[in-house]
């Protein structure tokens, strides 16, 4: 493997330092929702409330989902943070992520593994998932002790789903028409119609793969830090659709100002501003 220079990432901005801090907020079980029935187009400002009380004297929630754009530097420079965060005060019980498939992890490698020894563990796919732009947060978990699991469902898996009409079933129908609409959206308008059923049973299947990593590294008085795409972690649509009761969450999605669609309140339960980005027409290399 060809030798990668140490992954490093420029200082946290202020807008990241403050969404980190509602992260640790959230974690102590403090709110920062709106009354609105529906978020205004731009994030409120996350802060964290005056009076919290010391973070060590309560316990974390056992999910904390943290949903993000994929292109957002912001976001990951923030995942690196609440890591750091979390893992220095013991309260991590271990990371979950979309960008590696599930049955892959860290558990077992040394504080000091190398990264080519965790790119292997979790049997990274750098084409699809930038090592450059995920791998400080990797690595910021496995100095702390805390293990890297892959949560998303293996390749085998999604072409399996594609075919598996039971899948339909494992959300409410409204839910599954809303990830059908979804699809044509996601792919630019380049997606035949006669696919949308079959994306979106793999989306589901996918969401359900992330809940069930998840929920299985659940450990005592620590939280599970689980990492996606802003989708999957919405509590009206992804993830959290595939726990039962047993399985306590909280879902923070981070937004770039520029953003401008509309998110229910009841998809989130905090909202992370983080700085604008630059206009970007994502569908252009699909087109070309």
């Amino acid at each position: 493997m060809p030798h990668r220079p140490p992954l490093s990432l420029p200082r946290p901005s202020a807008a990241t330092v403050l969404a980190v801090s509602a992260v640790l907020a959230m974690a102590t079980g403090c709110s920062n929702l709106p009354p609105a029935d529906t978020r205004p187009s731009q994030p409120p400002s996350a802060h964290t409330p005056a009076g919290a009380p010391p973070w060590a004297a309560l316990l974390p929630p056992p999910v904390l989902l943290l949903g993000e754009q994929h292109d957002a530097p912001d976001h990951q420079r923030l995942q690196r943070e609440a890591v750091a965060a979390l893992g220095a005060r013991g309260a991590l019980a271990a990371v979950v992520l979309e960008m590696a498939e599930a049955g892959h992890g860290t558990q077992g490698l040394p504080r000091d593994a190398d990264e080519a020894a965790v790119r292997a563990a979790l049997a990274w796919n750098d084409a699809a998932w930038p090592w450059q732009r995920y791998g400080p947060v990797v690595m910021e978990a496995v100095r702390a002790g805390v293990p890297v699991l892959g949560g998303n469902l293996p390749r085998a898996g999604m072409r399996d789903a594609m075919h598996d009409p039971s899948w339909d079933a494992r959300v409410p129908p409204d839910v599954l028409r809303r990830q059908i609409a979804a699809m044509d959206a996601g792919h630019c308008g380049l997606l035949p119609a006669s696919q949308w059923p079959a994306m979106a049973r793999i989306q589901i299947a996918r969401d359900a793969s992330l809940a069930r990593t998840a929920a299985d590294a659940r450990r005592p008085g620590q939280a599970v830090l689980l990492i996606a795409g802003a989708e999957h972690v919405r509590r009206d649509l992804g993830i959290p659709l595939h726990w039962d009761g047993s399985v306590r969450s909280r879902v923070a999605i981070a937004r770039a100002q520029s953003t401008t669609e509309p998110l229910p309140e009841s998809a989130v339960d905090t909202i992370l501003p983080t700085p604008a980005l630059p206009p970007t027409d994502h569908c252009a290399p699909l087109r070309r």
